[in-house]
C-alpha cells in the first residue's frame, strides 16, 4: 500500500483532541480545519517555569538520491516512546514544495510512520512558508522602489535575492528592470528557494516577535557607493515584514498515524541552510514533553552539525541522546554501488560503504553526544548482510537497533525506544566544533577537518575577497555542501583518498546571524531531475491528490 493511501485511511483525532493530550487551553489554540492548528507563542510565556524534557536528534549517514526515512525514524521512534508510556512530541520542518514537484515527492515520513494530514503538510499547509516567500519579496520590491525614486541610500549593489518555493533552475539569474520607464535601473537579480531564504533562518532562530523584527531588521540587503552595508532596518522595512511573518511565528500542531502530538514548524534545507525546524517548536515541545524526538536535515554532516554548532547555541540547551539512521542501500552506494545496485545483494560493496557509517559515529562522538545507530528495515533487505552491519556493531562496542516502524507503526521502534530512555539518563560533555571567537577560516577549517575528514580547505580569490570584507565575526558558520558526500563533490561516494574542500563563496547573514559558506557546485535554487514527481501528481476521479508519496 503507498504512504498515500495508508495515511488516507487513518483514523485521525480532531486538533483540539491532540492539544488536550498537551494540556494546552483551547484559546492558545488557533484551527485551521480539522486536524492544523497554530498553538499562540503567548502560550510559551505560560510554561517557562516547567522543566524540560530530554531532547532526542535524530540524523543519519549521507543518503541516496531518494532519501533514507530519517523523518520516517524519527516518527516511529516518538510513537514507540508512547508505546512504551512516555510522554513524548515530535518536532519536525515544514516539508517544501520544491522536493515534493521535484524528486521525493513528499516528505511527512513513510508507511505507518507519518505526520498527517499528509497532503495538507506536503502542500500549503498553514501557509507558513507563503507567508516567508511573500515577506522575502517584499523585501525586493522595497529595495528596487528605493532606488527607483531616487536612491536616498546611494545603494550601489544590491545583494539580497528573491525567492519561490519552486525548483526552479532557470531563476538562478535573471534581469530586471526592463520595461524602459523613466528611472527604473535594470540590474542582474536572482532567485533562492524559498528554504534557502534568509527569512527561513530568521524565523527559524527567534525567539519571539520582538527577536524576529530585531534580526529582520539587522538583514543586509546590499552596500553603498562608500562599501558600507545597507540593512532591511536603512530602508524602513522591518516593520511590515514583521507584519506579514506574525502568524507564521506561531509553530503548527498535527499528529502522527497513532494519534500522537507533532509540533511541525520551519523547513531550512540542510545542504543550502541550517536544517533545523524553529526553535521556537523545539522549546515549546520540551515543555510540553517528557521526550522530544526532532531530525535535522541529510546526513549528520550538514543537519547534525548546524543544529549542534549553530541551534544549540541559540536554544541553549544539546541534545540528551543522538539516533544516526542508516539503511543496507545506502551503506552499500557509499561502498561503490550505483543507486539501482544498491538494492541488489553486495557485501563487499557494504563493508566498503560502513566507514560512511564510521564517520558519522566519530562526528557525533566528537561533539561529546551519547549516540545510538537506528538500521531503518526496508522490505527487500537481505538478513545476511543486516548480521554483517549488527556482527561489526558489536565488534566495535556501538550501540544499535533494528527498526521496523515503517511497516509495523510504532510497535517496530520500541526496542530502540527502550534503548533512548536508557541512553538519555547517561551523562554527556556537549562541546562545539569550534569557538565563535575563532577567524572565520578558522571556523571552516575545522568543520572541514573535524567533521567532513578532508586534507585541507582552498578557497577561491571571490571568496578571499569577501572574508576579508565581512572580516572576523563572532557568529557561526552555515556551509552550503552536497549532502551526496562527505566531501563537496557528490561523486566522491566513497571519500578513500584525501580531499579538500573548496570554498566558492561567502555570505554574511546579519539577520539570522550566521555566515554562509558556500562549498563546490551548490545552487541555492535547485533544478528539477529528468522526470519530476511532479509528472505523477495528479486527481483521481474522486477528486482524491494522487502521487504524493
Amino acid at each position: 500500500m503507498k504512504d498515500i493511501d495508508i495515511a488516507r485511511n487513518a483514523k485521525l483525532e480532531k486538533v483540539c483532541k491532540i492539544a488536550e493530550k498537551l494540556n494546552i487551553p483551547e484559546e492558545y489554540l488557533e484551527q485551521y480545519g480539522k486536524y492544523k492548528a497554530k498553538i499562540s507563542i503567548d502560550y510559551f510565556e505560560k510554561l517557562k517555569d516547567k522543566p524540560n524534557g530530554k531532547l532526542i536528534l535524530t540524523t543519519a549517514i549521507n543518503p541516496t538520491p531518494l532519501g533514507e526515512g530519517k523523518t520516517t525514524s524519527a516518527i516511529g521512534l516518538s510513537d514507540g516512546l508512547n508505546k512504551i508510556g512516555k510522554k513524548s512530541v515530535l518536532a519536525l520542518r515544514e516539508p517544501s514544495l520544491g522536493p515534493v514537484f521535484g524528486i521525493k515527492g513528499g516528505a511527512t515520513g513513510g508507511g505507518y510512520s507519518q505526520v498527517a494530514p499528509m497532503e495538507d503538510i506536503n502542500l500549503h499547509f498553514t501557509g507558513d512558508i507563503h507567508a516567508m516567500t511573500t515577506a522575502n519579496n517584499l523585501l525586493s520590491a522595497i529595495i528596487d522602489n528605493h532606488i527607483f525614486h531616487g536612491n536616498e541610500l546611494e545603494i550601489e549593489k544590491v545583494t539580497w535575492k528573491r525567492c519561490v518555493d519552486l525548483n526552479d533552475r532557470a531563476l538562478r539569474k535573471v534581469e530586471i528592470g526592463l520595461s524602459g520607464e523613466k528611472n527604473l535601473v535594470p540590474r542582474t537579480d536572482g532567485f533562492d528557494i524559498t528554504v534557502a531564504s534568509e527569512i527561513m533562518a530568521i524565523l527559524c532562530l527567534s525567539k519571539d516577535i520582538k527577536d524576529l523584527k530585531r534580526r529582520l531588521g539587522n538583514i543586509v540587503i546590499g552596500y553603498n557607493k562608500k562599501g558600507e552595508e545597507v540593512t532591511c532596518r536603512d530602508l524602513k522595512a522591518e516593520g511590515s515584514l514583521t507584519v506579514v511573518l506574525k502568524d507564521a511565528l506561531n509553530p503548527n500542531l498535527v499528529q502522527t498515524l497513532e494519534n500522537n502530538p507533532a509540533i511541525v514548524h520551519g523547513g531550512p534545507f540542510a545542504n543550502i541552510a541550517h536544517g533545523c525546524n524553529s526553535i521556537i517548536a523545539t522549546k515549546m515541545a520540551l515543555k510540553l514533553g517528557d521526550y522530544v524526538v526532532t531530525e535535522a536535515g541529510f546526513g549528520a554532516d550538514l543537519g547534525a552539525e548546524k543544529f549542534l554548532n549553530i541551534k544549540c547555541r541559540n536554544i541553549g540547551i544539546s541534545p540528551d541522546a543522538v539516533v544516526i539512521v542508516a539503511t543496507m542501500r545506502a551503506l552499500k552506494y557509499h561502498g561503490g554501488a550505483t543507486k539501482d545496485e544498491a538494492s541488489e545483494k553486495n557485501e563487499e560493496a557494504l563493508r566498503i560503504g560502513i566507514s560512511n557509517l564510521v564517520k558519522h559515529i566519530e562526528n557525533m562522538k566528537s561533539f561529546g553526544l551519547n549516540t545510538i545507530v537506528a538500521i531503518n528495515k526496508f522490505e527487500n533487505d537481505y538478513e545476511e548482510e543486516i548480521k554483517i552491519l549488527e556482527e561489526y556493531m558489536k565488534k566495535e562496542d556501538v550501540q544499535y537497533s533494528l527498526l521496523e516502524n515503517w511497516e509495523k507503526g510504532g510497535e517496530g521502534a520500541i526496542d530502540l525506544a527502550n534503548k533512548i530512555v536508557e541512553l538519555c539518563e547517561k551523562p554527556h560533555t556537549f562541546k562545539n566544533t569550534y569557538d565563535l571567537e575563532d577567524s572565520t577560516k578558522t571556523k571552516i577549517e575545522k568543520v572541514a577537518k573535524i567533521i567532513y575528514g578532508a586534507h585541507g580547505v582552498k578557497y577561491t580569490s571571490e571568496a578571499e575577497e569577501q572574508i576579508q570584507k565581512i572580516g572576523d565575526r563572532k557568529i557561526p558558520i552555515c556551509i552550503a555542501k552536497t549532502q551526496y558526500s562527505l566531501s563537496d563533490d557528490q561523486k566522491n561516494l566513497l571519500c578513500d583518498k584525501p580531499f579538500d574542500i573548496t570554498v566558492r563563496s561567502v555570505e554574511l547573514k546579519a539577520g539570522a546571524e550566521f555566515i554562509v559558506v558556500k562549498t563546490g557546485k551548490i545552487m541555492t535554487m535547485p533544478g528539477l531531475p529528468k522526470k519530476p514527481a511532479a509528472e505523477n501528481i495528479d486527481l483521481d476521479e474522486n477528486n482524491n491528490i494522487v502521487g504524493i508519496f
